[in-house]
């Protein structure tokens, strides 16, 4: 049994990230409505109801959003860690007792043959974690909305298989663009979304041997563009060594068309 998985939407507008291994499949948040995310589903030719589990990162509107709705209507056990529980709480609506799970920070879950690994990260919530998916040998780490990439997040997804990657903005189109300064400040702090710049730094520092994918994600609508995205992290790998095509490609996520479902 491998890996497989697919971005199901990525972006300031919504998040959702498929991946199933053999009679096992999982969906890490929900940003979007309950209908859009049928249609996603639709796309990429899966059912929903199917799932194992629905894995939460954080309380954020565009992660939480069609979580409520789809725990209650397929029945769907739902995992967050505590704080991000209590976080949520008054946003997604009742979910049943019985479906709701903790999952704690820097904790491991079997899932069948499949093991899910929790991290901490830098952001603005209640108690932001992103998630590692091992299964046979394979290694899927999914790491957005944080601030920065800790020497101890580096440890924990170092030499992945693939890599869903925050790379949500442009530094100098931040700094000229519309948002308030306070939001720009944000977005920069320590607390907020690492850059082009910053997301190929840490790249170069975690990718390894068995590095093959990896899919830029949560660009921001207004921050930044794919190629800009692709062109920047390609020139900063590049300037550490790092060959583009040759130790790995580079992949494109959107906020509204699924990537590929393909095999870690």
């Amino acid at each position: 049994m491998s890996l497989h998985f697919s971005v199901l939407a990525s972006g300031s507008t919504g998040n959702a990230i498929y991946i199933e291994s053999g009679q096992q499949s999982f969906l890490v948040d929900a940003g979007l409505s309950g209908k859009t995310m049928e249609g996603l589903f639709e796309k990429i030719g899966r059912d929903m109801s199917k799932l194992s589990g629905l894995f939460v990162t954080h309380e954020h509107i565009d992660h939480i959003k069609g979580i409520g709705i789809l725990a209650r209507k397929y029945k769907l056990p739902v995992y967050a860690n505590e704080k991000t529980w209590q976080a949520m709480d008054g946003t997604i609506g009742a979910v049943p007792v019985e479906q709701k799970f903790v999952f704690g920070m820097e904790t491991v879950k079997s899932f069948g043959s499949t093991e899910i690994e929790s991290f901490g990260v830098s952001h603005d919530a209640a108690e932001p974690m992103f998630y590692v998916f091992h299964q046979g040998g394979k290694k899927l780490v999914l790491i957005t909305d944080t601030g920065y990439v800790s020497d101890r997040m580096k440890g924990i997804i170092s030499n992945a298989d693939a890599y869903v990657f925050e790379s949500n903005h442009d530094v100098q189109m931040l700094r000229m663009g519309r948002y308030p300064w306070n939001t720009k400040r944000r977005i920069l702090s320590d607390v907020g979304h690492v850059s082009n710049e910053d997301a190929a730094i840490a790249m170069s520092e975690v990718a390894g041997d068995n590095t093959k994918k990896v899919y830029l994600a949560h660009l921001s609508l207004d921050n930044n563009m794919k190629d800009l995205a692709r062109m920047s992290v390609t020139q900063t790998l590049e300037s550490r060594g790092l060959i583009v095509g040759e130790q790995f490609e580079l992949y494109d996520t959107d906020p509204k068309t699924p990537t590929t479902l393909t095999a870690v």
